[in-house]
């Protein structure tokens, strides 16, 4: 039996990327990453909120203290949510107008994962970055389109993906630090599938949950890589899920309307808005970030 799915937030994105729901408010919040907009929204119901920001943006991680933490264009700042002000607290390419970051997740040891990118999707342009206490690491360099940054339950593990190669990797990772602990090796091999590995995010039993980019679906993947489901969804470019709801049980997935025609967005009505899969889950919370 399929799932319901229904629209969270009807307001399309142009790049809606990066959900992150902060149990401590029952907030999700996600990004429109190329509209330079970060949007908050009460779950499971009332309305949107949208607030505009001065940066490219698209991740967001919370600390135990109730601060939020945003990955943008400058590297890592923290966000006042009272006045919408950003503080630079370590950049990550700050010097470089050509890249952005992209997406993000946060490790059990409150290490920041963040992918940057080219504004223009670039070959090799982008790199993925460890944060954690005001020290930025670079971990993997040449990558496309950094995506699907995850982490398996006992954070031994870590899941990365080049969106531009279709390819999902993994790499065991220390759980008192999140830094990597070997090289990475090829989890998933796409390159012959139709859309491309997008956003992930993993759950309390270690399933990966993937929103694929240019199909409009969800898939949930097991430790070993076996595809377990694919749940359709009402739009073309789905772009990253998240966990959300009182325990977790629920699975919001944003979407994208960049890079298409006029006639592709007629055709995609729901193209840029936010879902929810009423499928009952064993999700997790964002860890806190240490910042």
């Amino acid at each position: 039996m399929e799932p319901d799915v229904s629209i969270l937030s009807d307001i399309a994105c142009e790049l809606g990327e990066g959900p992150s729901y902060d149990p401590a408010t029952g907030t999700l919040w996600w990004f429109d990453i190329v509209g330079r907009r970060l949007l908050e929204h009460p779950f499971p119901g009332g309305p949107t909120r949208v607030h505009a920001l001065p940066v490219m943006a698209s991740a967001i991680a919370f600390t135990r203290d109730g601060r939020q933490i945003v990955a943008t264009e400058r590297g890592v700042e923290r966000r006042e949510p009272a006045t919408g002000r950003l503080e630079l607290l370590a950049p990550i390419e700050a010097d470089d107008p050509a890249t952005r970051s992209n997406d993000a997740r946060v490790h059990r040891s409150g290490a920041f994962w963040i992918g940057t990118m080219g504004k223009k999707a670039e070959a090799r342009a982008g790199a993925i970055y460890h944060y954690r206490a005001g020290k930025v690491t670079r971990l993997f360099g040449e990558i496309s389109i950094p995506n699907s940054i995850c982490f398996s339950p006992a954070g031994d593990v870590a899941y990365f993906a080049d969106t531009g190669r279709n390819m999902l990797n993994r790499v065991a990772v220390d759980p008192a630090t999140g830094l990597p602990a070997g090289e990475p090796a090829l989890f998933l091999d796409q390159r012959r599938q139709p859309g491309g590995i997008d956003g992930s995010v993993c759950d309390a039993e270690g399933v990966i949950w993937n929103a694929r980019w240019g199909v409009g679906r969800l898939d949930a993947y097991a430790p070993e890589g076996r595809l377990l489901r694919s749940i359709a969804l009402p739009a073309r470019q789905t772009s990253c899920p998240a966990f959300v709801g009182r325990t977790a049980e629920r699975i919001a997935v944003t979407s994208a309307l960049e890079n298409m025609s006029p006639a592709e967005r007629v055709a995609d009505p729901d193209g840029g808005k936010t879902f929810l899969v009423d499928l009952p889950v064993r999700g997790r919370f964002e860890p806190h970030v240490t910042p």
